[in-house]
């Protein structure tokens, strides 16, 4: 096979087509960087559960030695009243199901949340032993939680009930639309440029017929007269890719980093870890691997049926 041939053929077809290929960049640069937004995002509301719990749970706080919130607490929870609040959750019909939070993990998520803060030493501003153990329930229904309120609260051990589902509503709420808006923009998008690619490699198989009509008189194979094709498919995707990779550091750095994450500081915010996952994991649709499967997949396909003369 004669590379001159195909990187020739490669740099006229880019030059012969450089308007619908433009298009296709353009088409791919908006579209990939939606989906990476729509992964981001989706990573950042699962950070988001895992911190402070879903929509679907109350949190029954237990009593502290010098618990501050609650007079009717007497000292530290015991075993036995843990017992007994363990019961109460457990045949609870609301529950679908409860996991037990020790003070040393709250103290580590207290860490994580307050990383300014000042955790050894004698001036600590806490320890592990002043924070709260406590029961995370999850719930069947989001709308059902007045059962369990009422068969824990007023048990001795007891500090307070949480219920973050009405604090979270509204973020959960943002995230979910945000998230879901990207992606929708995204799949009409990613549809605009399939539609784009084909109507690329109509144009350029009609551009070269003549050419395509010798090769195969004289014995050129398949992949051969294909090669260019799918050459030209491929400097689309890498260049749409690089530019939605841009987009998505100065969303990470200016929307993230040095925005929301210094507006709001109570809640743990996704890290440039995240946005490697966004680029390269296909769990959550890595734009750099999605890019070229837009591009080159439908070029494999079409280009059997159009290089036939």
């Amino acid at each position: 096979m004669q590379l001159r041939y195909v990187f020739s053929e490669l740099r006229q077809g880019l030059r012969r087509n450089l308007s619908m290929h433009l298009a296709v960049i353009l088409t791919l640069f908006v579209s990939l960087s939606l989906v990476g937004i729509g992964a981001l995002l989706n990573m950042q509301a699962t950070k988001t559960a895992d911190h402070l719990g879903s929509q679907l749970e109350v949190i029954v706080w237990l009593c502290t030695p010098d618990d501050p919130s609650n007079n009717a607490c007497t000292g530290e929870v015991t075993e036995p009243q843990k017992a007994l609040i363990e019961k109460a959750i457990e045949e609870n019909p609301e529950v679908d199901s409860y996991h037990y939070e020790s003070k040393q993990v709250a103290f580590e998520k207290a860490q994580e949340l307050y990383p300014d803060l000042d955790f050894e030493g004698e001036d600590a501003a806490m320890t592990a032993k002043d924070m709260p153990q406590s029961y995370w329930v999850t719930l069947k229904d989001p709308d059902e939680a007045d059962g369990i309120k009422s068969a824990v609260q007023g048990l001795d051990g007891v500090s307070f009930i949480g219920d973050v589902r009405e604090e979270l509503k509204p973020v959960y709420t943002i995230i979910d639309v945000l998230k879901y808006g990207s992606w929708a923009a995204a799949g009409m998008l990613v549809l605009a440029a399939l539609l784009l690619v084909a109507n690329t490699i109509r144009l350029a198989a009609l551009a070269r017929r003549k050419e395509i009509g010798i090769m195969r008189l004289v014995g050129a194979s398949t992949m051969y007269i294909t090669l260019p094709f799918l050459l030209e498919a491929l400097v689309t995707a890498v260049v749409g890719v690089a530019l939605a990779a841009g987009a998505l550091a100065l969303f990470m750095q200016f929307g993230i980093v040095d925005g929301l994450g210094d507006l709001i500081d109570f809640l743990p915010w996704i890290g440039w870890e995240d946005y490697l996952q966004a680029l390269f994991g296909w769990r959550q649709a890595g734009i750099a691997i999605l890019g070229p499967v837009l591009t080159v997949v439908p070029t494999l396909l079409l280009t059997r049926k159009y290089i036939k003369v």
